[in-house]
């Protein structure tokens, strides 16, 4: 059951790991068995010249000698670096720059390339040349090439498909193949991997006539815990058999479910896994997968080790205090009691908006109310401090509170509603004389 070499995939645009955390991941991955890892800069990449504004303005993005050490780092462990750099779908962090806007497919859509535009050629051209040049040691490149969404809708493009006999196919291998024969004659000995998803709907002929057959390797992405394993392998005798022979998998270890989560639900990542597993067990004689990269997809989300996880110390995931704090402070968020609170049978009795509206509230009622949104919120933001406090040593400033503000306060935003609702009912209703400890000053 060996699917080959082991990559982690470091996908560095969501919540990027200062330089020294990303040096004991380094670690850690080499500690764990990887092989190598897959580098996703996007926007943390240091472009230089007229790709600058690539560059992140929410993060300071690497500069070269961090980029460089990195690969230090890797080759100290004995890691090969794969740097991945999208060419056509994906490029969200280059078309959202109004200067770029005009080399999109269609105008609504971030992320898809005009395939017929020189100048949008050029551009990934450069992008490569910057990126491969700063990685002088890696004998492999990915060129992405996945969820090209939207190809084919734009002006040039259906003038381009109006010419019988031409498909949306055919317009994305033209791009794809000109993109991975002009990496060739810069860097002849350069491997190019790609994902396949785009591939999966061809028929054995186009995959034959592709001009991708001896060109790239496929990276076939599948992350679902229900993995389908019989039409997996056959998916890979297809291109196996169209002369793709050079194949990798592609699964999940975080990310890949809904796009607001907060802590890697771990069982659905180990089943994903089990699954690839029994991918490379079927696999027929002949058909041998060059690895299988474990992908990491961000955004602001924390993987969380498995609770049954007994590794050793040499290996110990050097943000586990970050992971345990977020899950402490998730499963308070979580609770029914902060969730629910505007559901409970004071708000529900005798403090809806009508109540509220008219100021016909009971000030016994108001201060139960404030004593337990108060006694929330407390243990809300004591943990949140916690947790900024944890996250600020391994990630940016930035990156804490994007997270605090995507994952806290739409939560208690309702309980501070009341909170701040109960406090006007009780500076209307209670006599002046009365203490102000009464109002929660």
């Amino acid at each position: 059951m060996d699917l080959g070499k082991k990559l982690v995939h470091l996908d560095l645009k969501g919540a990027p790991p200062r330089i020294d955390y990303l040096h004991k991941l380094i670690g850690l991955f080499s500690g764990l068995g990887a092989d190598g890892i897959l580098v996703e800069y996007e926007d943390m990449f240091p472009y230089e010249g007229e790709l600058k504004v690539l560059q992140s303005t929410q993060h300071s993005p690497y500069s070269r000698e961090e980029v460089l050490s990195i690969q230090e780092v890797a080759k100290s462990q004995g890691l090969e670096v794969i740097p991945l750099v999208q060419t056509f779908g994906h490029m969200e962090f280059v078309l959202k720059h109004k200067s770029l806007w005009g080399l999109r497919e269609v105008g609504h859509c971030l992320g898809t390339l005009n395939p017929h535009r020189e100048e949008g050629v050029r551009l990934v051209e450069e992008m490569l040349r910057q990126v491969v040049e700063l990685h002088p040691g890696s004998t492999s490149l990915h060129i992405g090439a996945d969820e090209v969404y939207l190809l084919g809708e734009g002006e040039e493009s259906r003038c381009w498909l109006s010419t019988p006999g031409r498909t949306v196919q055919q317009l994305f291998l033209s791009h794809v193949t000109r993109v991975a024969k002009g990496v060739r004659e810069a860097w002849p000995n350069l491997n190019m991997i790609m994902w396949d998803d785009m591939l999966r709907g061809m028929d054995h002929d186009t995959l034959k006539g592709s001009g991708l057959v001896g060109l790239v390797q496929l990276m076939l992405w599948d992350y679902n815990p229900t993995l389908d394993v019989k039409n997996t392998v056959y998916l890979l005798e297809r291109y196996s058999g169209a002369g793709l022979s050079e194949l990798w998998a592609a699964s999940a270890f975080k990310g890949s479910t809904n796009v607001h989560t907060c802590v890697t639900s771990t069982q659905r990542h180990v089943d994903n896994h089990l699954q690839w597993l029994q991918v490379a067990a079927a696999l027929p004689e002949g058909i041998h997968m060059l690895g299988i990269a474990l992908t990491g997809w961000q955004s602001v989300c924390l993987s969380v080790p498995c609770p049954s996880s007994t590794t050793g110390d040499s290996v110990l995931f050097p943000g586990r205090r970050l992971a345990e704090l977020v899950v402490e402070l998730t499963a308070i968020l979580q609770s029914e009691e902060l969730r629910h609170f505007e559901d409970n049978m004071f708000v529900r009795g005798w403090f809806t908006p009508y109540h509220r509206q008219r100021k016909i509230v009971s000030p016994l009622i108001a201060q139960q109310l404030q004593c337990q949104a108060m006694t929330l919120l407390a243990l809300v933001e004591q943990r949140v401090a916690m947790v900024k406090k944890e996250m600020v040593r391994l990630y940016p400033a930035s990156t804490a509170q994007e997270w605090v503000e995507q994952h806290v306060s739409p939560v208690v935003a309702p309980l501070q509603r009341v909170l701040e609702d109960t406090r006007a009912s009780l500076l209307e209703m209670v006599p002046q004389n009365v203490s102000a400890s009464m109002v929660g000053q």
